[in-house]
């Protein structure tokens, strides 16, 4: 069966699936279908005999581990139930719950998401005494996960003295003890962060070779996706696993490494010949999502990068539309123009909300477009909002599961041990948590063991402290062997959330109340999932296996039903892996993208340059980009060049005629960032004569010196008047839309062609 699906592979797909043995770099461009290759060679293994449980594949995604593990089963059958696919996080920590006791933690170690871990950080911070707006839970929290990253501990941290000088430069010298104590609580909460299941892996395999030669031997093919966006920690442990066999499998695309701010190191996947000099290349070019059009222009850009593997992508599908250049005046008409796009597909098209989505670089920029998609009444989605899973009332039923696996867990008890509310407030909290610093123990077992009157807890509370106790205590022996649904319900019951949900009226309280039902019902999903996945539907599914499920999920898992038909509004980073129809670039700006501290070193800027590329590319049909003149900036109106992007595109595959003759005389760089001399737009200053100010920034034409300018009032203007603009020139007033400060007028300039502005930045002169 297998050759005669490989029939739907294209010739260099095909031999990258049949080429198993030895190490393989499978450079895949946007679009070049690397899931199906991947895909398509793990069922070759098995079609030829290679025993599920000796192939590993991780990916960066639960969703992909799903897609892959759902295709391999259509393809070969039920044998990939004993395949090793998930994500570096996932299959990292099944095998730290195994060699949990070599590392001194249990089997039931908790994994910090992100909120716990600032919440641990948070305390250090008070306990030390030092400033929160100084050494702010978030940013403290960035280092100590970069350094992790890095294979750093916190007792290598404390002895390196070249980031001590750094952390000092940075009026932060407290970081290491800081990362210090986050260590040591999170060891003695038996608990472990994202960060830690990379690191701790390392230091198994470091500390333990006869733990690493037992999973060498099990791992006989290993496959990595996305390789280009893996850290030091991963890729050690991927070199480590792969020592032996040398049967590795690595699949990405340089020219879409965007992740250097979490860690991703771009040489992992530049330096694979330098690891593996024995490999075999395949190139995967023929993109199969977007236009010619689109794949071209995206060519265009990318090849300015000096830094990659060469590729030439294309496309044998439709030639496709231009890329659109929307050109606003301001922010607000950018997001108006955006809008009136969408619109236009939507009715001209026929197209689903679905099919579009507005990529930006921050997601601060979401505010316009969201205001304008609400005007037009189009629904929208900003990807990357509250988390299912880190909503309130949920994390409070989930602290209670956590802290029936683990006692140890002091963010589970912090959260949920006056609630209900029980009358333990902060005092009582805060004299236990001291008693538990000192004893280097958790709040749990400082509850159950220190005598109430020696931490000054009166007897009053302490009666409730035993009653808390104890109906976590009647939890622990039964999640051992209760059904987990039934476990959740039961816990959610007596503790008393479920009541106090239900008394809760308000719009929230049933909201909240309505939350708690369907975490239920996930728990229930998740449980005949995977009894299905078994083929036994009796087998016992522990609740720990659903902790260690959501405790992994990311945004880019989750699918909800209500989400599925509106316009997507999200950061490009987040865009990575996606794909949509029509695909808005908005903020098209230097200084904003690229930003400006990007644009200082070729590294960064040619980062940037694999952002936008990623961008164009997530199109099949049509791309636009957009950029405003005038923005404002921390309560300013500053005028903006357009994005040297922009000016990397190929002429012939952008649809704006006017952009493409002017483009030659917007502000470009020599290779080392410097300003040309070529510029027109300052009124024929040379560049070197410029401050470094004014050389990032459009001069308009009234600010210079001329004949005095003076606007008349928007409420004068009218439709059928001849105006004249100081930037556009003259032109008639077509019409006047909209009330109160959202005023439009369209006026179609006899040079400049027809604009539509906000009247209250317009500033227009009647001429007749």
């Amino acid at each position: 069966m297998i050759d005669t699906i490989l029939d739907d592979l294209n010739e260099v797909q095909c031999e990258a699936v049949v080429n198993y043995e030895g190490a393989s770099l499978i450079i895949a461009g946007a679009g070049s279908g690397k899931t199906r290759v991947l895909t398509y060679r793990i069922a070759y293994l098995l079609s030829r005999g290679v025993a599920p449980q000796t192939v590993l594949a991780l990916t960066f995604t639960n969703k992909a581990a799903r897609e892959m593990k759902e295709r391999i089963s259509n393809l070969v059958g039920p044998s990939t139930r004993r395949l090793w696919i998930g994500t570096f996080h996932s299959i990292f920590a099944r095998i730290l719950r195994t060699e949990a006791e070599h590392l001194g933690y249990t089997s039931a170690f908790t994994i910090y998401d992100t909120t716990d871990s600032r919440s641990v950080i948070k305390s250090i911070i008070k306990e030390m005494n030092l400033d929160e707006n100084r050494y702010k839970p978030a940013n403290v929290l960035g280092r100590i996960s970069m350094v992790k990253n890095n294979l750093v501990t916190a007792t290598a941290y404390q002895a390196n003295g070249e980031a001590q000088a750094q952390d000092a430069a940075y009026r932060q010298p407290r970081i290491a003890d800081i990362y210090k104590a986050y260590a040591a609580k999170c060891k003695n909460a038996n608990a472990m962060d994202f960060d830690d299941l990379l690191l701790n892996t390392n230091i198994l395999f470091h500390y333990h070779p006869d733990v690493l030669e037992k999973y060498q031997r099990i791992f006989r093919y290993i496959l990595v996706d996305e390789y280009q966006d893996t850290n030091t920690a991963q890729y050690l442990i991927v070199k480590k696993l792969t020592a032996a066999s040398r049967n590795i499998c690595v699949v990405g695309d340089d020219a879409q490494s965007i992740y250097s701010f979490r860690g991703a190191r771009i040489e992992n996947i530049l330096n694979f010949k330098n690891d593996y000099p024995e490999y075999k290349e395949y190139k995967l070019e023929q993109n199969y999502r977007s236009t010619q059009t689109i794949v071209n222009a995206a060519n265009s850009v990318i090849e300015k990068n000096r830094r990659q593997l060469k590729k030439h992508c294309f496309s044998e599908g439709h030639v496709g539309e231009k890329i659109s250049v929307i050109k606003a005046f301001t922010d607000q008409e950018e997001g108006f123009l955006v809008a009136s796009s969408i619109t236009d597909y939507l009715y001209r098209e026929h197209a689903d909300y679905n099919h579009f989505a507005i990529l930006y670089r921050t997601n601060a920029q979401s505010r316009i477009f969201e205001d304008a998609l609400r005007k037009k009444n189009i629904p929208y989605k900003i990807y990357g909002g509250l988390s299912f899973y880190q909503r309130a009332e949920i994390k409070d039923a989930v602290a209670y599961l956590r802290l029936i696996v683990n006692p140890n867990d002091d963010e589970a008890f912090k959260r949920i041990i006056n609630y209900p509310t029980r009358g333990i407030g902060d005092t009582t909290l805060d004299r236990l948590q001291m008693a538990a610093t000192q004893l280097n123990v958790s709040l749990w077992t400082t509850m159950n063991t220190v005598s109430p009157d020696q931490m000054g807890i009166r007897s009053g509370i302490a009666k409730k402290m035993k009653e808390f106790a104890s109906l976590i205590d009647s939890f622990k022996t039964r999640a051992l062997s209760d059904d987990a649904y039934q476990l959740a319900y039961d816990v959610i019951k007596r503790s008393g959330m479920l009541a106090d949900l239900r008394d809760n009226k308000t719009p929230e309280g049933v909201a909240k109340y309505e939350n708690i039902e369907e975490f239920l019902n996930s728990i229930k999903e998740f449980i005949d999932n995977q009894q299905a996945e078994s083929e036994e539907t009796n087998t016992f599914i522990p609740i720990t296996q659903y902790l260690e499920n959501i405790a992994l999920v990311t945004d880019a898992d989750t699918d909800k039903p209500e989400d599925r038909n509106k316009v997507m509004l999200m950061t490009i980073h987040s865009a990575k892996g996606l794909e949509f129809n029509y695909v808005y670039i908005v903020g098209m700006e230097e200084t904003l993208f690229p930003g400006s501290m990007s644009s200082q070193s070729e590294q960064d800027l040619e980062e940037e340059r694999r952002l936008f590329y990623v961008a164009v590319t997530r199109a099949a049909k049509k791309a636009s980009v957009s950029y405003a003149q005038i923005r404002y900036r921390w309560g300013n109106l500053t005028s903006n060049l357009p994005s040297r992007f922009l000016r990397e595109i190929d002429a012939v595959y952008l649809d704006n005629a006017e952009w493409a003759t002017v483009r030659s005389n917007r502000i470009t760089a020599n290779d080392d960032n410097t300003p040309r001399e070529t510029y027109s737009l300052k009124q024929g200053i040379p560049a070197t004569q410029r401050t470094p100010q004014a050389r990032n920034t459009i001069v308009p034409k009234s600010s210079l010196p001329q004949d005095e300018f003076i606007p008349d009032k928007a409420a004068d203007i009218q439709a059928g008047m001849e105006v004249e603009h100081k930037r556009f020139g003259t032109g008639k007033v077509i019409s006047i839309e909209g009330n109160g400060s959202d005023i439009k007028a369209i006026v179609n300039f006899y040079v400049a062609g027809q604009k539509t502005l906000l009247m209250k930045f317009a500033q227009l002169r009647i001429v007749k």
